[in-house]
């Protein structure tokens, strides 16, 4: 008789046969984790649109920013957006933070691609547009504090983080004075926000900006 190969121990089934085209098991696990990776990255893409088309719309000072007007300007169902945000506070406080993570995280990007004077200064436009959204968003922000919310706990210890790197940076160079204390920085800024931060005031926000930056250059 000729011989065979022996069958597993404990069993007389016949290994399974794949069918022809059919993937193996682990190719198979390979497309699912494929799968997973993109859906995951769709969900962030969408969660990214709704905070952007939120902080624009709050922006832009509307009497009363609906989730329905935000999910259809974002592309998206509402079902999506409740996904992502249970809440029009979850909504609101998450918009805030972002526009926040995004101002500061942009000191280093600047940094990285200008001088640090110019950085100082592009950074303080920034800031006029983030305080333009959260004036925008002050009624909705006031919604999520009286829901026990904090939107607020980080953001003077970031802002100052951010000005602290472009005033060190731009001393370093001796771009700008060493001496300049970055809450002063601050204050100043939001005093120019205060006084130009409509969205038809830039052009002398950006004359009071000018004339903020002209004091902190170095004169030697």
């Amino acid at each position: 008789m000729p011989a065979t190969e022996p069958r597993p121990s404990g069993t007389n089934e016949e290994p399974a046969a794949r069918e022809p085209g059919a993937l193996s098991p682990a190719r198979a696990r390979g497309g699912e984790a494929r799968t997973a990776r993109a859906l995951r990255a769709d969900a962030q893409r969408n969660r990214e649109r709704l905070l952007a088309v939120a902080a624009l719309l709050f922006a832009e000072g509307e009497a009363e920013v609906t989730l329905d007007s935000i999910a259809k300007d974002a592309g998206v169902g509402i079902g999506t957006l409740y996904r992502h945000f249970p809440t029009r506070e979850a909504l609101v406080e998450a918009t805030y933070r972002n526009e926040l993570a995004r101002l500061c995280d942009a000191a280093d990007d600047l940094l990285a691609t200008m001088p640090a004077d110019q950085a100082t200064r592009q950074w303080m436009d920034g800031f006029i547009g983030y305080m333009t959204t959260k004036r925008g968003m002050a009624d909705a922000l006031r919604a999520v504090v009286a829901s026990g919310g904090d939107p607020f706990a980080e953001s003077l210890a970031r802002l100052v983080g951010a000005i602290t790197t472009l005033l060190g940076a731009g001393a370093a160079a001796g771009t700008i004075r060493a001496d300049v204390q970055p809450r002063d920085v601050l204050a100043s800024l939001s005093g120019v926000s205060l006084a130009a931060g409509e969205p038809g005031q830039r052009d002398q926000a950006r004359r009071m900006l000018d004339l903020l930056m002209d004091g902190l250059r170095y004169q030697g």
